[in-house]
């Protein structure tokens, strides 16, 4: 999933940018709400992560102009404030979720989870299944006829974004979106490296339901 994270804290940022690429989300950073405005104008991501404290627009503000334009956009609301009025005025306003500094980041990327399986036909479970393939999202798990497959990062990512566009048609940069984060540079050959990888870890009867998918894994 590619999330926008709107925070003035540059080094939270950092750090949340860091643990939320190991939790296989593409993290793009803006630091103000009109910043935030104009990225989601260019391009929607599908969820934003927006601190209420920004230096130019207050997050309320900032959450209230997304709502004019984009009501399905997904929010989840962070904040310093103690009082319970902000989170009552934000959730009222359209926040999905409102989590309160300082917090563990093991719970913002559960609770992002919790958003993204909302977004998806697989609403009522973490898990993902094609063929004997099985991903656990909550569990960052992968097995294969029942046995535990070990992946990197991105071969994870690149399997989630597969297992969750069963029968969709998804592009090179449908593809490359789901690994990548905005700006982050990315060789020309990076997606192919990480299909054949995934592809030599995998067996045929998924590999045959992945050709159906749009974008054609590269024979071993």
């Amino acid at each position: 999933m590619r999330i926008l994270l709107v925070e003035d804290d540059s080094s939270l940022a950092a750090g949340l940018q860091a643990a939320l690429s190991r939790e296989g989300f593409a993290v793009n950073h803006v630091g103000s709400g009109k910043q935030a405005l104009a990225a989601v104008r260019a391009e929607v991501p599908d969820m934003v992560v927006l601190d209420l404290g920004l230096p130019d627009i207050d997050g309320l503000q900032v959450l209230a102009n997304l709502r004019e334009t984009n009501r399905g956009l997904p929010v989840l609301l962070l904040t310093a404030r103690d009082g319970a009025e902000d989170k009552v005025k934000g959730l009222d306003r359209g926040a999905d979720d409102y989590l309160a500094k300082p917090f563990d980041m093991k719970e913002l990327a559960a609770r992002l989870r919790v958003i993204e399986r909302r977004l998806s036909a697989t609403a009522a479970t973490s898990r993902l299944n094609v063929g004997s393939v099985e991903l656990d999202t909550a569990a960052h798990a992968v097995t294969v006829a029942a046995q535990p497959l070990e992946l990197p990062r991105r071969e994870y990512m690149l399997l989630k974004a597969l297992m969750e566009s069963t029968g969709k048609v998804l592009t090179r940069e449908a593809l490359e979106g789901r690994l990548y984060s905005w700006g982050e540079e990315v060789s020309s050959n990076a997606l192919e490296v990480h299909i054949h990888h995934l592809r030599k870890k995998l067996p045929e009867d998924f590999i045959k339901t992945v050709r159906g998918i749009g974008y054609t894994v590269p024979r071993r």
